[in-house]
């Protein structure tokens, strides 16, 4: 692959959906200079990626983007973002909240968010445009990559024209969604869990239906659960407020957008008949599906490019986001040249069992919870019974979220408990744990803790002795370490990190936690960097 005109940057990304801008931004914030290839001028109006967990939201703040994500948002904010899961139909009476994203809501910096997945691509691109270190060639597909033991070589083509053009970077990023070309181009293979399932995705508009759904106030998506479908959700949302709605549900696999009745199926759905006016009719496989590596050599995957899974649950674009941030920083690290490139084997160490975990132990394992109860129980030959399992799920709605904490505590880059493994689960705590999200706090000047976080590691040094703060801080200059170290009292609410010291990552996960400095800090400086 050669051509005179090779534009030179330090990071390629192939794929410019919210996974790709959220990257650039990352290194773009950072100073690197990155060229990201996008085949579509516009975001592509379908919604979905809806639901945005607080712990993306902190993305969105520090790439400096938050306020205008919520501008954004389609439904006002008074409406609530909430939901529900029904039995039966939408309308059936049987119904409990559920997704309760709020009950974790002190563990975070940030309130959740709802909109669609164009109106958050729409933020990132003009964020992106911000960034003088960031370009983006609109309207191009990544075509074929070749690297070396120096760098990555991509050739992109024009999609609507004849134009080629080949960059030249240190390394590559395949953003490229379920299909990559990226992955398939670098020779990484994927592990499939297919479910035999064909769905169908409608975007439609009833400003009726919003007239039936006014006896569930505050809510924007509803997730109804039929014995038919066997664990399989019928699920609707809220596109805005008063008239537009997407479905998805599945159907038989022969179906076709001629030969199927899809109004009669939504009226099914809701236990109600409306007028329907569709927008989209798509169809797809249902099915998850994991990179066995998310890296090769030089060339990495991300989002969906790297796993995908059916949208239950609200775990897609927030994985991506996290792939993102855990990536970002390795590479703007390694490119710096305070950490060695050997950090980078740790984006797919930490990443991949996260996202292995989210898949078994919250996505399919739904299905099969729920596949279980609709066969145990029914309302029609034992109301009695039913009531009773009905209202045991409805109490106990609120575990998944509180239990789902992706976590890496068994990464080795982290300095916590031997034995410990990285997986999405762990509850919610304020104690400080390695490997886990940093909880936050207020400092004694009333700020928040992440209001005074570095852009790369932070010591938080509380009732910290001196002369170990000085002994940690000798350790990261000796060792290249960018640092900021943050001393305060060990009173006030920080007293639940239940350690003296925190040393936090760039993504605002614990690296270690302690009473005490360990008798050689150097050795925890090159732990956390992959040194």
């Amino acid at each position: 692959m050669t051509d005179n005109k090779v534009k030179q940057t330090q990071v390629v990304i192939v794929g410019g959906g919210p996974v790709g801008m959220g990257l650039a931004i990352e290194l773009g914030q950072r100073g690197i200079a990155t060229v990201v290839i996008e085949q579509y001028p516009t975001p592509q109006p379908v919604p979905k990626g809806q639901n945005l967990t607080q712990r993306t939201m902190e993305h969105f703040h520090f790439w400096g983007a938050e306020n205008e994500l919520r501008a954004a948002r389609t439904i006002p904010p008074e409406y609530g973002i909430g939901g529900i899961t029904a039995y039966g139909t939408l309308l059936s009476g049987h119904h409990y909240d559920w997704l309760q994203r709020e009950l974790v809501r002190p563990y975070y910096f940030t309130d959740n968010e709802r909109l669609p997945q164009y109106a958050t691509e729409a933020v990132l691109r003009a964020r992106v445009a911000q960034l003088p270190t960031v370009e983006v060639l609109y309207g191009w597909s990544g075509e074929a990559i070749a690297q070396d033991g120096d760098g990555v070589t991509v050739k992109a083509v024009e999609r609507k024209g004849d134009g080629e053009i080949v960059i030249r970077a240190a390394y590559a990023v395949g953003c490229d969604g379920s299909r990559s070309i990226v992955r398939d181009l670098a020779g990484i293979t994927e592990t499939r869990s297919e479910h035999d399932k064909k769905m169908v995705l409608l975007v439609f508009r009833s400003p009726e239906l919003h007239d039936l759904l006014a006896r569930f106030p505050g809510k924007q998506f509803y997730n109804v659960l039929h014995p038919d479908l066997e664990g399989y959700w019928q699920f609707f949302g809220r596109v805005d407020l008063g008239n537009s709605f997407f479905f998805h549900a599945p159907v038989p696999q022969d179906t076709t957008r001629d030969n199927f009745d899809f109004a009669g199926y939504l009226h099914r759905a809701a236990g109600a008949e409306f007028e329907v006016e569709f927008e989209h009719i798509g169809f797809w496989d249902l099915r998850v599906a994991i990179a066995d590596d998310y890296a090769k050599d030089r060339v990495f995957i991300a989002g969906d490019a790297a796993h995908s899974h059916p949208p239950y649950g609200g775990y897609g674009i927030n994985t991506g986001f996290e792939d993102a941030r855990n990536l970002g920083w390795k590479l703007a690290a390694v490119l710096e040249g305070w950490a060695e490139p050997r950090l980078l084997e740790s984006y797919s160490e930490e990443r991949r069992p996260v996202f292995a975990s989210t898949a078994h132990d919250f996505i399919e394992k739904s299905i099969e919870s729920d596949r279980d109860f609709l066969a145990r129980v029914d309302p029609e030959t034992d109301p009695e019974a039913f009531e009773i399992e009905w209202k045991k799920r409805s109490t106990g709605a609120s575990g998944e979220v509180n239990s789902f904490a992706p976590n890496y505590g068994g990464s080795s880059i982290v300095f916590g408990e031997e034995g410990a493994k990285s997986d999405a689960k762990g509850g919610h705590s304020f104690k400080a744990r390695a490997g886990f999200h940093l909880a936050p706090q207020l400092l004694s000047s009333g700020k928040n803790v992440f209001k005074a976080l570095g852009r790369d590691f932070t010591l938080l040094a509380f009732d910290g002795d001196a002369a170990e703060v000085e002994r940690f801080r000798a350790a990261a200059a000796a060792n290249g370490l960018p640092l900021a170290i943050i001393e305060d009292t060990n009173d006030g609410g920080r007293e639940r990190y239940e350690a003296r010291y925190v040393l936090v990552r760039p993504d605002h996960f614990v690296a270690w936690a302690g009473d005490a400095l360990p008798d050689d800090p150097e050795t925890l400086v090159r732990t956390v960097t992959g040194s």
